[in-house]
């Protein structure tokens, strides 16, 4: 099945569509000899080279998200020409794929930063259609009038075009330093030191606590990571309305003829899942084949008595009698 190429590329997890989409306006990608168009469709039969380098399209790994805690000095690119630090420099590996940032937080900021290896989710999590909620917490030096406070939530003019606070909340603070948490839902640079400064208000400290539905863990340190359990991916998922296709289901093999037999058998007698059972807790396995006796087949183990292993008495020799 062909699909766009940029979607194509970005479900291998190389990158984000926006990104694939800009490799393609740069003539870096060439399909089947030929530059890449945008709107192009391509599948696995196609030649791709990414730079002059062959794209190899290995079987699709399972989807990962990490929650990671970005320091203040890291840089969100993958690599720094000044050789600053990035957040890439801490990931662990991700096989057939890579990292792919969503979205960036500057410099002097830090917080939460999800990173995946679909391309096709990072899109929809970065795209202004999905709507995703970014909070932070910010802290900024000297008083705020109310009327500051209105401005940021009605809207002021940027250079580039008008933004907004969607909610804000005081969170305390003491001397001059106050700190409040503020909502967005879209990811201009810099967009909330920007927002603040157009009211002639300094930000000292600048950390994302939210992405959506994922928060930034109490006790995450700087420069470490939690990844998504299936609950939370499904929660993140379901905010930007992905919903991929269904891995196809394991191959069952058949049932043994001899264990089918064995089984139909004994209709009354619920046949023990494996790993089931009172034993299952301990470490022991408890499946059929291990319980049932290879001599009697009764399931109890024991081996047959003395007077079983008789031959019938119709087959003995009979004893003389005594003279």
């Amino acid at each position: 099945m062909s699909e766009r190429l940029q979607k194509f590329l970005a479900s291998a997890g190389l990158g984000s569509r926006r990104q694939i989409e800009d490799w393609i306006r740069q003539h870096r990608i060439v399909v089947n000899g030929q530059p890449a168009q945008l709107g192009l469709s391509v599948s696995n039969a196609d030649r791709i080279e990414i730079d002059g380098k062959p794209v190899r399209i290995a079987a699709r790994q399972p989807r990962r998200v990490l929650a990671y805690y970005k320091p203040v000095g890291e840089m969100t690119t993958r690599r720094d020409p000044d050789g600053r630090p990035t957040v890439f420099d801490r990931l662990p590996p991700v096989h057939d794929g890579r990292w792919i940032a969503v979205g960036r937080l500057d410099l002097n900021t830090q917080g939460l930063l999800l990173l995946t290896n679909d391309g096709e989710l990072a899109n929809r999590l970065m795209h202004p259609s999905s709507g995703i909620e970014r909070e932070y917490a910010v802290r900024v030096v000297g008083e705020v009038t109310p009327e500051q406070l209105q401005r940021l939530l009605e809207g002021v003019p940027l250079d580039d075009g008008l933004a907004r606070f969607d909610e804000m909340r005081e969170a305390g603070g003491e001397g001059v330093n106050h700190w409040y948490h503020v909502i967005l839902r879209e990811g201009r640079h810099r967009e909330v030191r920007r927002l603040w400064e157009s009211q002639g208000i300094t930000v000292s400290r600048l950390i994302r606590v939210r992405y959506g539905p994922v928060i930034l863990r109490r006790g995450l340190h700087p420069g470490r990571w939690d990844e998504l359990d299936e609950v939370q991916m499904a929660e993140l998922m379901k905010a930007v309305h992905y919903e991929p296709a269904p891995e196809p289901e394991p191959r069952r093999l058949p049932v043994a003829p001899s264990r089918a037999k064995s089984a139909a058998s004994r209709p009354n007698r619920p046949v023990q899942e494996p790993g089931s059972g009172p034993w299952a807790s301990a470490g022991r396995r408890s499946t059929p084949e291990r319980a049932r006796s290879p001599r009697t087949g009764d399931g109890g183990g024991r081996k047959p008595s003395s007077e079983s292993r008789r031959p019938p008495l119709s087959g003995r020799p009979r004893p003389k009698p005594s003279r």
